[in-house]
Order: structure tokens, then sequence, then C-alpha cells
């Protein structure tokens, strides 16, 4: 009896066997190596980027790079500290502008109406801004503060930048507010919390790491950017004021003048005809880069916990 009722069994398993001669099987193999074989193709630019960027780059890089002004033509040594640390002030004010915005318009959206017309409208609009051409948010802040103001500054920048910080900060935001569990608003409400208390002390904070994995992610998207700030913040060979007396009002003054930014260095000097000025270039692009894979990855990890 054992023996028969076996044979089937060893017959189905046989037939369960994958085999290259069968044109399932053969099409599932081809479609894995095909696969694959288009990862490794899409993965060699990028390697071959990083490459150059620390092999060109990192020979430039030193304690003088991160403290220095820019050099002149032909002149030895110099760095881009001051574009560090503008980079550094405009993205901190494209932030201050655009992350409580967001998190405001992604509550409302979430929360108190998600099946209006305005939530439908501000999500619509969202998904707009994420496509808009960086460039584009350069001329509207160039028309709205550089030309109200008289002049390029640090300010005018950090607007250009909020605008594109914006859509990523409000929808990944919702998409973190979507993901906590109803229950948990049922127990607030159960134990008489009102709407916004439920939101305030039990929604937001529970949403917390994705709304912060949205921020890094636009934070990490606004460090890179360099069309707007051409139209915006354009560049400067200087520090924003260091001095310890009139730290604020100096500081305060020179905010609205041009300011330095990392991209807007790469730009200026990878077409320059100077070799201390292209080096310069590299080892800029370097550490962009390097800034901006680290905020990446504290997203990431952001966004791990929050799941």
């Amino acid at each position: 009896m054992n023996d028969v009722a076996a044979t089937p069994a060893r017959e189905d398993f046989s037939d369960l066997e994958r085999s290259l001669r069968r044109p399932r099987s053969l099409f599932s193999w081809v479609m894995s190596v095909l696969t694959g074989a288009m990862t490794f193709a899409a993965l060699v630019p990028l390697f071959s980027v990083l490459y150059l960027l620390i092999t060109r780059g990192g020979k430039q890089l030193g304690l003088a790079t991160f403290s220095e002004l820019p050099p002149a033509a032909l002149m030895p040594g110099g760095g881009f500290g001051n574009a560090i640390v503008g980079t550094i002030v405009m993205v901190g004010i494209a932030a201050v502008i655009s992350v409580p915005f967001g998190i405001l318009a992604a509550i409302f959206i979430a929360e108190f109406g998600p099946d209006s017309r305005t939530a439908d409208a501000v999500r619509f609009c969202a998904k707009v801004l994420t496509g808009l051409p960086s460039i584009l948010a350069g001329v509207f802040a160039y028309a709205a503060v550089v030309v109200l103001t008289g002049g390029f500054s640090a300010p005018a920048g950090g607007v250009a930048l909020a605008i594109l910080m914006l859509p990523t900060v409000l929808l990944t935001a919702e998409e973190a507010l979507k993901r906590v569990p109803p229950k948990m608003r049922e127990a607030a409400i159960g134990m008489g919390a009102t709407p916004a208390q439920v939101v305030l002390r039990v929604v937001l904070p529970t949403a917390m790491p994705g709304v912060a994995t949205g921020v890094m992610l636009a934070v990490a998207r606004a460090a890179g950017e360099t069309a707007p700030l051409l139209f915006t913040a354009l560049f400067s060979d200087y520090w924003i004021s260091r001095s310890a007396p009139e730290f604020l009002p100096k500081t305060l003054g020179e905010l609205m003048k041009p300011t330095a930014s990392l991209a807007v260095l790469i730009y200026n000097f990878s077409g320059s005809p100077f070799d201390n000025q292209i080096d310069l270039a590299w080892a800029a692009a370097l550490v962009l880069v390097a800034i901006v894979l680290l905020v990446n990855i504290a997203g990431r990890a952001l966004s791990r916990r929050s799941a």
C-alpha cells in the first residue's frame, strides 16, 4: 500500500521539476539573466562617476579645502569653506519655510479633510511640483524675491529651494500619517481626546520617523541643486561674517548679498581654463556627493525604523 501511494507523489514531483527545455522555464531563465545584465549595465556609469570623484577629488581634500576661500586663477591652495557654509545656510532657510507648511498641509489632507476638494487640489499641485524643472523655481524666486529686494541673496536661494522641497515633504508626510493604525486614533478618541489632541499627541509622534524621512530626502535634493541658485544667490568669494562682536547684524546684512554654494562653485570652476580651479571643482563635487549620500542614508534608516 505504501509503495503504491508513493508512486503518484514521485511522478507529481518529477512533473514539477524545472527544465530549460520547457518554454516557461527557459523564458524565466533568459529574463533573469537579462535583468541581471541590465542592472549591472546601469551600475557601471554610477561606479565610474564615483571612481572619478574619488581619484580626482580625493587628492585635493585637506583641512585647507574646508577652511579657506576659493582660489583665484593660478593661485595655489584655497578651498570652499564659504561654499559649504552657504549651502547649509540656504538649505536651512528652505527647510524652515517648507517643513512647517508641508507637515501642516499633510495633516490637513490626511486627517481633517482627506476626501475634500481642497485636499484633492493640494495633492494634485504637490504632484505637479514634484516634476517642476528646478530652473523654473529659480525664475519664480528671482521675480518674487530678487527683484523686490534689489539683489541676489541667501533668502532668495532659500525660497527657490523651499519650492522644490515642499512637495516631497508634503507627500511623504501624508503617507506616513496614513500608515498610523486607525486603532490608535480610535483609542485616543475613546479616552476623550479632541481631534487636535489625537493628531498632536498620537498620530504625529507615531508618524514622525516617516515624516523625518521625507525631510531628509527633500534636504538631499535641495543640497545638490544648481540652476535655482544661479538665479537667486549667484556666488561669492567671501565668507558670511564670522566675527564674534558683531556676528548677528553683520550676518543678517551679508545674507542679503550674493552667497556661495557648493553646487554653483562646481558649475563655475568646472568650466574654468585653470587647473587649480578644475581640481577644486572635483574635490567640491566629491564633498557634495558625500553630503547627499549621508543624508539619503539617514533617510533610509529612518524609513526602516518607521516600517
